[in-house]
């Protein structure tokens, strides 16, 4: 089969049995501005909106995609190249391919090739949502205190002024000033990462950063700037080119970067916005009261149940998600954790079988065909697990209750941070402290807790400390299968 280029010229072109755009992108509007896209943001916000648009519904809510990093130029060059377009390929367990042809995204900006377009994009009058994937480490938070670090050098180059903004804090406070100047309504800022209220982290960060700028500013942010919490799911592993030549090969498309995710999505989202949204309620999207239930639910069982698995599965040999879950070891220990650690902090979910959500957990974890590197859910473990598993730790030292399978998988994560496996294989560790924290893992002991930076003091509790050293003790000694066959007889 020859693969058909992506573009919009060529849409009527690519085979009859994947859909596409049924909607006049000529005639959309762009009503989003959305800070990093990803994969994930394609996978999930893009494709909801895609839906919408699909059904006649929010023509004037299409996105204006923004890359903030110098590594975002491949995607600018590949956005401009196909439209905007990408073929988006669900992966079922039992092997079917789903594809579609996303036309959401109407237009994408780079930060470095042009910042002042990015900022006049904010504020435009039309943009009346600004949304955030920038990832846990984004936020710029002190891992303990939870404070705006303002001491970060890009932070100080941007307040400095002078210069272009470097920082998404610049740049959306510099949109927020133009518009108020301008008389034009303020935007929200919709943030769709894994932080626990991430609303209020994005509202925190923003109005420190515009409190140490321009005081007046902060004040007027913090009047009129919505900042809805939310909680985003849907595994998405990074693009391969074993994906590039599926899409080419299955589909006839020629697609420069394609996304592939898994089946399951969920999105529950807080109604409150400064200007408007889409019907996003009409696709799915649970629009609540209160999303904290629901955001618990998922960083304590889903996002921490990665961490249950990574670490402990890449010692042992395994290299991707499914490959360690079907393990039978390492999926009950994934169980135990999440029942007998992670389920007793949580809120009561409305509308979730939470036995039902921990064994699909498992099974989403095992897809064979989704194909999630462990690399990844190892990646700015730093940033990842303060937030996902230490709440855990601290919630169930305060009440007495168990914490030894949440305390190993940090055992596991120092372990890992030796940056060499069980086979004697090389580690690489992609994390902003990754030199730290080999240095502090080489070491033993309790040096790796000791980090005050990212632990706080629970280097001091003993309760915390003899489950730790006892599973890291085990790891080094017996390994990692071993370490979890003893901890399944744990209760």
């Amino acid at each position: 089969m020859n693969a058909i280029p992506l573009s919009q010229a060529t849409l009527d072109q690519l085979p009859h049995d994947v859909p596409r755009p049924s909607y006049d992108r000529t005639v959309a509007k762009v009503g989003i501005v959305h800070l990093g896209v990803g994969g994930f943001h394609r996978a999930h916000q893009a494709r909801y909106l895609d839906q919408l648009m699909s059904q006649g519904m929010a023509l004037d809510w299409g996105i204006c995609g923004v890359g903030v990093l110098p590594g975002d130029a491949r995607m600018a060059e590949i956005m401009e190249r196909q439209d905007c377009l990408y073929t988006l390929v669900e992966k079922h367990p039992d092997n079917t391919l789903t594809p579609r042809v996303i036309g959401s995204i109407l237009e994408y900006l780079h930060v470095p090739a042009g910042p002042d377009a990015v900022i006049e994009r904010m504020a435009h009058p039309d943009i009346r949502i600004v949304s955030l994937t920038v990832t846990e480490g984004g936020y710029n938070l002190d891992a303990v205190t939870g404070a705006f670090k303002s001491d970060d050098p890009d932070v100080r180059h941007d307040l400095e002024g002078g210069e272009p903004p470097r920082t998404i804090f610049g740049l959306v406070t510099e949109a927020l000033r133009r518009r108020r100047d301008r008389g034009v309504p303020a935007f929200t800022v919709m943030s769709c990462d894994n932080i626990e209220g991430n609303g209020h982290a994005a509202q925190l960060v923003f109005t420190a950063y515009a409190r140490l700028a321009d005081p007046a500013l902060a004040e007027w942010i913090e009047r009129e700037v919505r900042f809805p919490n939310s909680m985003v799911d849907r595994i998405t592993p990074g693009t391969t080119d074993a994906d590039l030549a599926m899409v080419r090969d299955e589909f006839g498309i020629d697609d420069g970067w394609p996304v592939v995710c898994e089946p399951f999505t969920q999105w529950v989202l807080e109604d409150s916005f400064s200007a408007g949204r889409p019907p996003y309620q009409e696709v799915g999207v649970q629009v609540v009261d209160d999303v904290r239930p629901y955001e618990l639910m998922k960083l304590r069982l889903l996002n921490a149940g990665h961490q249950a698995i990574a670490y402990f599965g890449y010692l042992a040999g395994y290299r991707m998600a499914h490959e360690a879950c079907q393990d039978p070891r390492i999926a009950q220990f994934l169980l135990d954790y999440m029942d007998l650690e992670a389920t007793p902090t949580l809120d009561p979910v409305p509308g979730i079988d939470l036995v039902s959500y921990k064994h699909d957990l498992v099974r989403r974890f095992s897809n064979p065909n989704v194909r999630d590197p462990l690399a990844r859910l190892c990646t700015d473990s730093s940033d990842r697990i303060p937030k996902f598993l230490l709440p855990v730790i601290r919630l169930q030292l305060a009440n007495g209750g168990p914490m030894e399978r949440a305390a190993a998988i940090i055992a596991s994560w120092a372990r890992f941070a030796e940056a060499v496996d069980e086979a004697g294989e090389p580690i690489t560790l992609n994390d902003r402290l990754a030199d730290q924290l080999h240095e502090r893992a080489v070491q033993g002991g309790t040096v790796f807790i000791d980090n005050t930076e990212l632990f706080g003091d629970l280097g001091a509790d003993q309760r915390f400390v003899a489950a730790y050293l006892s599973a890291l003790d085990s790891l080094h000694s017996v390994g990692a299968k071993a370490t979890v066959d003893h901890l399944l007889t744990t209760r």
